[in-house]
């Protein structure tokens, strides 16, 4: 198999992967809590489950990258949070238009599906042109 083409497998099965975290989570919140703002908690910490595991899975699988420190670590875990403030966006919009729009959770899922795959399409690009790139060597021009 040619490495893109193994690439974009990996990736979609990652972003599937994580996809079911994030929605699995938000069900898991919603069945624990059906109070005020039960949706938005629900959706707030399907991205935080979401957003762990893809981060862990591309560095590794996807981009093979290696951090020399835990510091660093953080500091790109960082980054690559921030490249991905668009593309949340993005996910909670779908997912919110959804749930107004139909009303159930089911739909709300639907969207929030949907609004997951378009921004890991977009993240990919975004992962990979400014956040997993080697840094230039000391003595290279």
């Amino acid at each position: 198999m040619k490495r893109a083409a193994r690439i974009g497998l990996l990736y979609a099965v990652f972003a599937a992967l994580a996809i079911l975290a994030n929605l699995g989570s938000q069900a898991l919140a919603i069945w624990l809590y059906r109070g005020a703002y039960a949706i938005e908690i629900s959706i707030l910490a399907g991205t935080a489950v979401g957003l762990l595991i893809k981060y862990i899975l591309d560095k590794r699988h996807i981009f093979g990258f290696k951090t020399d420190s835990a510091a660093h670590d953080g500091r790109l875990f960082i980054l690559y949070s921030l490249m991905g403030v668009f593309t949340t966006l993005l996910f909670w919009g779908v997912e919110y238009a959804f749930h107004w729009l139909f009303g159930t959770d089911a739909m709300r899922y639907l969207g929030g599906a949907i609004g997951l795959i378009l921004g890991y399409v977009i993240k990919y690009r975004l992962d990979k042109r400014f956040v997993f790139v080697a840094r230039a060597s000391a003595g290279t021009a």
